[in-house]
């Protein structure tokens, strides 16, 4: 792959990379092993025949923590070339989730170039490491399938990703949460772009109490009737965490080891989505 060319004297290599990427993606989708250990045990016990050339531990390790770029490119090849056709392209949920490297009562040691210290208000809980973002097309009684995923340290507010990643978007209607409240923001954004982000009402500030009164009922039923369409992502995050346990990445030791510990198992959940569908 271009995206991680070899360029020394060693470019070929007799143990491929598409062979390291090969073991580990089958034995974390097949055999449902999700350390490193595990998986080369797995495949000096089971998978020589197919793998005579199989280096070392050390040497296995080393190989696939440079594999971070391949995962992450294979992972948006997936999502693109096999996009369910009942996807309603003109809907899109939002939501985050945390990649915890440590907890929040320790110092992160891991990563620290591309993680932070975090609060994810779902669990209630601070956290060190990484936000995984999630733009996903609606398909009704079906979890949404992902147009992209981003990553950003854990204390990146998910509105400010919005604007950068994807408030460029046309012809779009948006279901999020209360965290992508910028109403001046989102009324340009409908006038010019023609996307509008639906989510719960937030409550105003000082307003007169007649007038939250009057307008419950009507808000409650609004912010309801997004919440129902916009719940199913909870649901895909739910549903890549018991397939993969992507969310607890804290035995990871380094930033490439993190890249791939992250894209490889998104590339393990959507092999599984997609060809045992």
């Amino acid at each position: 792959m271009y995206s991680c060319q070899r360029f020394s004297n060693n470019s070929k290599p007799e143990f491929t990379d598409e062979e390291v990427m090969t073991i580990y993606l089958y034995a974390m989708h097949i055999e449902q092993r999700f350390k490193i250990k595990q998986i080369y045990e797995y495949a000096s016990d089971h998978l020589r025949s197919w793998f005579p050339l199989l280096p070392s531990y050390e040497a296995f390790i080393m190989r696939l923590n440079r594999l971070g770029e391949a995962f992450k490119l294979l992972s948006s090849d997936l999502i693109s070339r096999f996009l369910p056709s009942d996807c309603i392209e003109g809907k899109s949920l939002l939501d985050s989730m945390p990649i915890i490297t440590c907890s929040g009562k320790r110092s992160g040691k891991v990563a620290r170039e591309i993680t932070d210290k975090g609060f994810c208000s779902t669990k209630g809980i601070y956290y060190y490491g990484l936000k995984l973002h999630a733009l996903a097309f609606h398909r009704p009684h079906h979890l949404p399938f992902p147009e992209q995923f981003q990553l950003t340290p854990a204390s990146e507010n998910d509105l400010n990703l919005f604007k950068q990643a994807w408030g460029e978007i046309e012809n779009r209607t948006f279901f999020g949460d209360k965290i992508y409240h910028d109403s001046q923001y989102f009324k340009e954004a409908e006038n010019s772009r023609n996307s509008l982000m639906l989510k719960p009402v937030k409550a105003i500030k000082g307003q007169d109490a007649d007038l939250k009164l009057r307008d419950k009922a009507a808000n409650d039923l609004f912010s309801t009737a997004g919440s129902r369409i916009r719940q199913p992502i909870e649901s895909l995050f739910n549903w890549l965490i018991e397939k993969t346990d992507i969310q607890r990445a804290s035995k990871v030791r380094s930033t490439k080891g993190l890249m791939v510990y992250i894209f490889g198992r998104l590339v393990a959940a959507y092999i599984a989505l997609i060809f045992n569908s």
